[in-house]
């Protein structure tokens, strides 16, 4: 009897409306209020977001990056192998490429721009594409004008390309390190690129055949031509006639 009435007054007290109420005050006492649950999650400070607006530089693969590389380090750029000056290229293992280069920048400068972007692109027919136009306008500049003045208006954006690819300095940003000029526009990212693109565009009406072998004997030290990219192919001979030797 004594074990009855002992469970019957605990059923009694976990059914109580008053025990209920009494935990549920309990619970809101417990639980902050919506403002200060608001005022709790703004003191949690917030992960820092990397802006990605107009600010913004260019990494090797022509990527757009935000002044800093994926280590959290600044990522700096690299020179040209050779100056826009250094017609016949450098005396190392490319001398044999710099010569020729030379040679098809003063020769036939469609030959060369065409290897180039074919060289840069590796897709079927660039050579065509590009070496064709450059040859109309080369002509047309020379027949009308006395000089190659349109096919740099077609070429330059291959130097674009180049520096943005292999993440190379331009113009500006050679002019700033060597006499400290352009400070202004090389620390803003947006009116550097622009800067470098109007450099690049002078650099090719001015010094045209220059221009082209420079990025000429860039690219033949960092790229291979498409042609070498081929597969090898195995082929499976056949064995050849056995025959069975009969035992003594």
């Amino acid at each position: 009897m004594a074990n009855s009435n002992d469970n019957n007054n605990d059923e009694h007290h976990e059914s109580s409306p008053l025990l209920s109420k009494q935990v549920a005050d309990q619970d809101l006492k417990e639980k902050p209020s919506g403002k200060k649950a608001k005022e709790a999650a703004a003191e949690v400070p917030a992960h820092p977001v990397v802006a990605t607006g107009d600010g913004f530089g260019w990494t090797a693969d022509g990527l757009p990056l935000v002044h800093r590389s994926v280590v959290g380090e600044p990522l700096g750029r690299s020179q040209w192998n050779s100056s826009l000056l250094a017609c016949l290229g450098r005396n190392d293992e490319f001398c044999s490429s710099d010569i020729e280069v030379c040679l098809l920048g003063s020769l036939v400068p469609c030959v060369l721009y065409g290897t180039n972007v074919e060289r840069l692109g590796s897709d079927p027919g660039t050579f065509a594409n590009h070496c064709l136009p450059y040859s109309v306008l080369y002509l047309i500049g020379n027949s009308f004008f006395g000089w190659n003045c349109l096919a740099p208006w077609f070429s330059y954006p291959t130097r674009t390309a180049i520096r943005r690819k292999f993440n190379l300095e331009g113009s500006c940003e050679a002019l700033h390190r060597s006499c400290g000029c352009c400070g202004s526009c090389v620390e803003d990212e947006l009116q550097r690129e622009q800067c470098e693109l109007t450099c690049d565009l002078a650099t090719h009406v001015l010094c045209h055949p220059c221009a082209v072998c420079q990025e000429g004997r860039e690219i033949r030290r960092r790229l291979h031509h498409p042609g070498f990219n081929a597969q090898p192919v195995f082929t499976m001979v056949p064995p050849g006639e056995q025959t069975m030797a009969r035992g003594a």
